[in-house]
């Protein structure tokens, strides 16, 4: 077993996966995500599964992508090389959740940010503790999301807030918008998932893949996928500016000054208190 990937079967037919780089707050290394993906592919091919659940260890769900050097090849499966590599790289990954047979579900607990919430959005299923922190600060200083998620899933004004504040939302308010299923007080998320996702292992495979896939057509019609691709381009155009050139320059330099410096105006996050 993998020690930053913790792999367990809680219940009968649901698979549970744990990010375990909790002295990270789980940051998405590419070791990490290639162990993810690989553990996703094993649980669709295992018939004696009908439900993955991710989590994190620790005190939140992750932290969004290791910039402290974890993002360097290789890579856990091969993308269009070139300007905008990486979001296109992050929206593969996310539609590769997206395509599986199965249901796949985030339990997000503390902070879940930026490249930590790609990974939950790409779930099909999202339950957060109700004081779970989910937000997208690199807006700020770097550039929209690699994965353009937030106006399909929480509409034209809270996405628009999120865009230009990068503030971060507690659980109750990522239901409100659309973000997650339902909110748990923290100490009860983990029966609270475990029982949804027992609910959810009752109807067979067979019959469950088609059920994703409806609801999944009808968001590619209306343009979800069309959309989230094209988004790729302006965060690649993004890069290109002068602030993100000088942020990225900063953070390549001191991870941890460059990220103070991107929220000590707003006060929050690492900046706060």
């Amino acid at each position: 077993m993998s020690d930053i990937l913790k792999i367990d079967d809680p219940a009968p037919m649901v698979r549970r996966l744990t990010l375990n780089r909790p002295e990270k707050r789980n940051a998405l290394s590419n070791e990490l995500r290639a162990q993810v993906f690989a553990a996703l592919d094993a649980s669709d091919a295992d018939p004696d599964v009908r439900v993955t659940i991710i989590r994190g260890a620790g005190t939140c769900f992750s932290a969004g992508y290791d910039l402290g050097g974890g993002t360097r090849p290789p890579f856990p499966y091969e993308t269009a090389r070139g300007p905008g590599h990486w979001a296109r790289h992050v929206v593969d990954g996310c539609f590769r959740v997206w395509d599986l047979a199965k249901p796949v579900i985030a339990q997000v607990h503390g902070w879940c940010l930026a490249g930590g919430s790609e990974l939950a959005t790409a779930c099909d299923l999202v339950y957060v503790a109700e004081d779970a922190q989910i937000g997208y600060p690199p807006v700020r200083m770097m550039s929209p999301p690699d994965n353009q998620f937030h106006a399909w899933l929480c509409g034209l004004r809270p996405a628009m807030e999120m865009m230009l504040t990068g503030d971060a939302m507690d659980g109750l308010e990522a239901v409100r918008v659309g973000f997650a299923n339902r909110a748990f007080p923290a100490d009860r998320l983990d029966d609270e998932v475990l029982k949804m996702a027992e609910r959810v292992a009752k109807i067979p495979t067979d019959v469950q893949q088609m059920n994703k896939r409806s609801v999944h057509r009808a968001m590619e019609i209306m343009g979800l996928r069309a959309a989230i691709r094209a988004g790729t381009e302006i965060q690649a155009l993004a890069l290109t500016t002068e602030s993100s050139k000088a942020t990225f320059a900063q953070v390549r330099e001191d991870l941890t000054k460059g990220l103070s410096a991107r929220d000590q105006a707003f006060g929050d996050y690492r900046t706060k208190g």
